[in-house]
C-alpha cells in the first residue's frame, strides 16, 4: 500500500515537474525578425485592402498629370465651312458683267476659324492643380498610416501564432510524460498495488492533458489561418 501511495505521489510529482519546466520556457527564440519582415512584405503585396490604398495614390497622381495638361481647356477653337461662290465682277461704268471675271476671296470659301476665351474657367485652373496636389499628398498619407496599421496588425498575428505553436508543443510534451507516468500506474493497479481510486485519478489527469492539447491545437490552427488571412497565401510559400 506504501509503494502504491508511493507511486502516485511520484506521479503527481512528475505532472508538477512537467508544469514547472513547461512554465519555464520561452517562445522569444522561435521568433524570427526575417521571416516577419518578409511575412510584413508579403501582406503589403497581397492584402486586398493594401492595393486600395496604392490605386488611390496612383489616381490621384494621375489627376495631377491630367490637371497640368488641360490649361488649354479655357480655350474654345470654332470654325465654319463656307461653301464655294463665285463672284461675278461687274463693269462699274456700264453695270454689265464682265465676260470670263470672277473672284474667289479667301474669307467667303473654305473654313474659318475662331478662338473664345472661358475667363471663369482660366482663373478656376489653379486652384484645380492645387486641390489636385493635396489630394495625391492625403492619398500618401493615408496609405501611409494604413501601412502602420498593417505592419501592427501581421507582428500581432504572427507573435499569436508563434504562440499558439509554442502551447501547442508544451501541451504535447506534457501529454507524453503524463502519459508514460501513467503506464506505471496501470501497470501497479493490474498488480493490486494501486487502488482503482489512484488509478482513476491518473487516468482523469491523462484525459484533462489530452482535451488541453486540443485545445492547444485549435487555437494553433485558428492563429495560422489569421496570419494567412493577412498575407494572401499559405505561410508554407513565404520563402
Amino acid at each position: 500500500m506504501r509503494s502504491a501511495t508511493r507511486s502516485i505521489v511520484c506521479f503527481t510529482l512528475l505532472s508538477a515537474f512537467c508544469h514547472l519546466a513547461r512554465a519555464q520556457e520561452s517562445m522569444m527564440g522561435e521568433i524570427s525578425l526575417v521571416y516577419l519582415e518578409k511575412l510584413i512584405a508579403t501582406a503589403k503585396e497581397n492584402y486586398p485592402r493594401m492595393k486600395n490604398f496604392n490605386d488611390q495614390v496612383a489616381r490621384a497622381k494621375l489627376d495631377i498629370g491630367r490637371q497640368s495638361v488641360s490649361w488649354l481647356d479655357f480655350f474654345n477653337l470654332s470654325y465654319v465651312k463656307q461653301p464655294q461662290n463665285n463672284i461675278t465682277v461687274t463693269n462699274p461704268i456700264t453695270g454689265a458683267p464682265e465676260s470670263g471675271s470672277t473672284l474667289s476671296p479667301v474669307l467667303l470659301n473654305g473654313f474659318q476659324f475662331g478662338v473664345g476665351v472661358n475667363i471663369g474657367t482660366l482663373f478656376q485652373k489653379p486652384y484645380n492643380v492645387k486641390q489636385s496636389r493635396i489630394d495625391y499628398r492625403i492619398a500618401q498619407t493615408n496609405r501611409e498610416e494604413y501601412i502602420l496599421t498593417l505592419e501592427s496588425e501581421v507582428k500581432r498575428r504572427y507573435y499569436q501564432y508563434i504562440q499558439s505553436l509554442e502551447v501547442l508543443r508544451i501541451q504535447t510534451k506534457g501529454l507524453v510524460d503524463i502519459q508514460n507516468s501513467f503506464r506505471d500506474v496501470r501497470a501497479k493497479y493490474e498488480k493490486g498495488a494501486a487502488t482503482f481510486s489512484e488509478y482513476n485519478s491518473a487516468m482523469t489527469t491523462v484525459s484533462a492533458q489530452a482535451q488541453g492539447k486540443i485545445a492547444a491545437e485549435a487555437a494553433f490552427l485558428t492563429a495560422k489561418v489569421a496570419l494567412e488571412e493577412m498575407l494572401g497565401k499559405r505561410l508554407e510559400e513565404v520563402k
